[in-house]
């Protein structure tokens, strides 16, 4: 993150910020040992029944595909369950008091205080007193040093931001975005159903553009919320997320090709028949060398029309009922 975007931090969310921002020399890649060092060394950390804490603030990703790639199966909750069990949590949670007398809410690591739960444990938790957007700017952070969103994944996250009542200027600072990358992620996720969504996932290997392409295929009026849940429901139930996506695209794109599909010929010069799957069309210019044709055709055209109906039900037999 740029430091002239760390100027109004305070707290917290400042000194993860500034203690995870990488000198030149160093890899760019914000790492989860260094942002476990500076929970421990915050001097804040106590233990709570999970049963005090509650969730709060928007879903920063899709947690029930964590595992629907193959090579995101350890990220499930399962596995971290068994590590907990096994090895004890390693990283505190973040939580802040709520206004509840006793309670907390959680700002980060609700899988850990799920895992906890589960286990019927305490769960180590950093306590600090935060206001809601230090509070989300310290979970985008967070959430950046230990797995990288997938691109949809970062756009619901954004929305549900934006969706909370905060500033566009909070959804960037959370997720290191220029407004361009705010526009890009918003415009799927106002044209993508969130249902149509959720059935694809997170599509952990899917990029801006093939989740863009989806995005059009929805504004162009190319592919319905309807038609975008039939295609996905009748998928493969073995496709993982990022093929779903791909399926769906490819499906919308084979119908919209369809759809487009309009043959047209000129039997005479100056006139056009077309035919698609939803009509047939002619047209006859006015002018040039068919105008006094088109003239002719228009006193005659509906007794023409007439007379070909007849003989087409008269040699295609209607049924009785």
């Amino acid at each position: 993150m740029a430091r002239k975007s760390l100027s109004g931090m305070t707290g917290i969310a400042s000194t993860i910020a500034r203690s995870t921002t990488s000198p030149s020399e160093r890899p760019s890649k914000i790492t989860a040992p260094a942002l476990g060092a500076l929970q421990g060394s915050l001097a804040a950390i106590r233990e709570i029944d999970p049963g005090l804490i509650d969730d709060w603030g928007p879903v920063d990703r899709l947690t029930p595909f964590t595992a629907v790639n193959d090579d995101e199966a350890d990220d499930g909750l399962e596995s971290l369950t068994n590590s907990i069990r096994d090895q004890g949590q390693q990283v505190p949670i973040l939580v802040r008091r709520a206004k509840a007398e006793g309670r907390y809410e959680v700002i980060y690591g609700r899988r850990r205080l799920a895992a906890c739960r589960d286990l019927g444990i305490k769960v180590r938790a950093n306590v600090q007193d935060l206001d809601d957007a230090t509070a989300l700017i310290a979970k985008g952070l967070e959430n950046a040093a230990r797995r990288n969103l997938s691109f949809y994944e970062r756009a619901r996250f954004a929305q549900a931001i934006l969706d909370a009542g905060h500033q566009p200027a909070t959804a960037k600072a959370v997720l290191n975005l220029s407004a361009a990358g705010l526009s890009h992620l918003t415009k799927v996720t106002q044209a993508v159903p969130a249902d149509i969504g959720s059935l694809i996932g997170a599509a952990q290997k899917s990029g801006r553009p093939k989740w863009t392409a989806l995005a059009e295929l929805f504004i162009a009026g190319k592919l319905t919320e309807r038609t975008a849940d039939g295609i996905l429901r009748s998928a493969n139930e073995r496709l993982t997320s990022d093929e779903r996506l791909d399926h769906l695209i490819r499906e919308a794109t084979k119908r919209g090709a369809r759809h487009d599909d309009i043959a047209e010929s000129t039997p005479v010069d100056g006139v056009t028949i077309r035919s698609g799957r939803s009509s047939v069309t002619l047209t006859v210019k006015r002018s040039g060398a068919t105008a006094e044709f088109a003239s002719w055709l228009d006193t005659r055209l509906q007794d023409f029309i007439k007379r070909s109906y007849a003989e087409f039900r008269s040699s295609s037999p209607q049924d009785d009922e």
